[in-house]
């Protein structure tokens, strides 16, 4: 099976394969840019950690039921009026755990004075939620602040996408370029799940000319190369909000 889809796979987006497509993505990327910029440029890839705590076990127990069968040891007496203790049953609890991330993102600097010139961000579903959303909204402020350009993908349905100015403005999917001398002023691609993923130029310094990225054909040869079409099980329902219409039409592709 070929893949099966003119644009964005949501199948991918599921929290089982996203940590691999989205590695695999930035490799790809890479490996892509790094022939059309050397010798001027070098394509990094870094990473930040993130310690997660899952936000669905930090209750520990249920303090209702807690103080419903917390008792005091029941004094017994024996034939020797010898008193015994008797302890109460105990209550099975979870305790938070701290999960690492680690998430990758990519760098392109100049080769001779090793300034970032521009940064590539591919959303992940932490960028896009609690603690996770404000530390990358800080990291973007930072570089939108700068003299960096940006390239911020987001391939996600889940979650909020990141702010604009523009806040009426709505799509399924979109990709920024942002390049520091026009700010605040940057290029959207806006687009849906029934669309092609566009190509993106890569902004660079002023005056260079700018690369195009094929993110399309770049995650279909992550798809093809990972074996997705083996593993992945388009007869399995979405935990991802779609319109129904959106819904059936992605049924029809896959099935």
């Amino acid at each position: 099976m070929t893949y099966p889809l003119p644009g964005m796979n949501p199948y991918l987006e599921q929290s089982e394969q996203w940590p691999t497509v989205h590695n695999r993505l930035i490799v790809a990327i890479a490996d892509f840019l790094t022939p059309l910029l050397i010798p001027k440029y070098q394509v990094d890839i870094d990473k930040r950690v993130y310690e997660v705590t899952g936000l669905n076990t930090l209750l520990v127990g249920r303090p209702d039921v807690t103080v419903q069968q917390s008792r005091q040891p029941v004094m017994r007496s024996d034939s020797s009026d010898t008193a015994v203790a008797v302890a109460s049953a105990p209550i099975q609890v979870t305790l938070p755990t701290n999960e690492e991330v680690r998430e990758a993102y990519l760098e392109v600097k100049d080769t001779a004075t090793q300034k970032v010139v521009t940064a590539i961000e591919i959303l992940s579903p932490i960028n896009k939620r609690g603690e996770g959303r404000q530390k990358y909204l800080t990291k973007r402020q930072k570089i939108l602040a700068s003299r960096t350009n940006l390239v911020e993908i987001d391939l996600l349905l889940q979650r909020k996408s990141m702010p604009l100015a523009e806040a009426d403005l709505k799509s399924q999917y979109r990709i920024l370029v942002s390049r520091d001398h026009q700010r605040p002023k940057a290029d959207l691609y806006a687009f849906g799940v029934r669309d092609r993923i566009p190509d993106i130029p890569l902004p660079l310094t002023p005056n260079d000319p700018e690369p195009v990225v094929e993110l399309q054909m770049l995650l279909e040869d992550v798809y093809g190369r990972s074996g997705y079409e083996y593993f992945l099980d388009y007869q399995e329902d979405l935990n991802i909000f779609l319109e129904e219409e959106d819904r059936k039409w992605l049924k029809s592709k896959v099935i």
